[in-house]
């Protein structure tokens, strides 16, 4: 088995993470610039893919999954090639930003299709928890929900890596910590708001306009911008947990009043699950730094990245349930 490695690609992208150059550029993969490749495609073009219709000639399966005939020698070409590297005991090289993957039903990257079906399935069991165990007046009952919703949906939608739902994870988490929800009338809490209006849409707006701006960057590319898109996620990422880590933080050190009823001081037994929670995303997130060709061609780290997230999901469900249900929501008597 081949040692784990750095990939100088995912170091790279490290490096610029934490110097915040988020205007990084993607360079062209080892394998697909490498002259055998280009031979091997044009050949198959040329042989295969002249005369009308050349997509008639592919199976169903790619046909419906959006595959040309050019596509289709693309992958031909780099497992051939990366046959002969197998045999010969060289390097496999990586082809468009992508280690070479067997595909099946036209599916590139099976495995974590797979792994993303079940953290789809995870967050659809944190709605059920959220509903049954969150009461329907809490002021964030609807924030949480709307967060499994929108995660469901970008592990659905993975091809944009699940910014939406990390970047909606950063926008509730502001709300919750500095208690800028509405809260209405009949709420847990008070018949007051916490704060204004102004500030809320101040921050929606900011968060909107951020998600958007992404996603256009990313749109108008004339190819999808890897490293950018992992900076990007990284970033809001590593704010998302930074957040959470001050709510666990012991009360002598606080920064946060946790709960609105509650001073400073007030800190429930589960308030350590945050932390919990960063050292674990952490960790899964290291897999898609140490990058390492894929073991059968099959499971590399980002698919291991997508499975070690689904009890992540599972274990923060359980804590969002804890901190909304907690008695610190309600006002204490005077």
């Amino acid at each position: 088995m081949r040692a784990t490695t750095i990939s100088p690609r995912r170091l790279a992208t490290f490096c610029l993470l934490l110097l915040a150059a988020f205007g990084s550029s993607v360079n062209a993969s080892s394998g697909d610039t490498a002259e055998d490749f280009r031979s091997c495609v044009s050949l198959c073009h040329s042989r295969t893919c002249q005369g009308s219709p050349p997509a008639a000639s592919l199976p169903l399966a790619l046909r419906l999954t959006g595959w040309t005939c050019t596509d289709d020698c693309k992958y031909e070409c780099m497992h051939l090639i990366t046959d002969r590297a197998i045999e010969h005991n060289w390097p496999v090289q990586q082809y468009y930003g992508k280690w070479p993957f067997w595909r099946f039903a036209g599916m590139q990257e099976p495995a974590s299709v797979l792994f993303s079906v079940l953290n789809f399935a995870a967050h659809a069991t944190g709605v059920r928890k959220l509903r049954a165990k969150v009461p329907d007046g809490h002021p964030m009952k609807r924030y949480y929900l709307l967060f499994a919703f929108v995660s469901m949906n970008a592990w659905v939608w993975s091809s944009v890596f699940h910014t939406r739902a990390i970047l909606y994870a950063v926008y509730y988490t502001v709300l919750r910590l500095f208690h800028l929800y509405p809260v209405e009338r009949h709420s847990l809490t008070s018949n007051q708001s916490t704060t204004t209006p102004t500030v809320r849409v101040a921050w929606t707006l900011a968060c909107s306009w951020a998600f958007l701006g992404h996603i256009s960057y990313l749109t108008f590319l004339p190819r999808f911008d890897y490293s950018y898109n992992m900076i990007f996620n990284l970033t809001i990422g590593m704010a998302h947990n930074l957040l959470w880590l001050c709510y666990a933080l012991p009360s002598r050190i606080s920064v946060l009043r946790r709960f609105p009823g509650r001073p400073k001081s007030y800190r429930p037994a589960f308030a350590t699950m945050p932390a919990v929670f960063a050292l674990l995303t952490t960790a899964a997130t290291a897999l898609e730094l140490f990058d390492f060709p894929p073991w059968g061609r099959i499971i590399d780290a980002h698919s291991l990245w997508h499975l070690a997230t689904v009890p992540i999901a599972l274990f923060w469900y359980d804590f969002l349930v804890q901190d909304a249900c907690d008695e610190g929501w309600r006002l204490s008597k005077l």
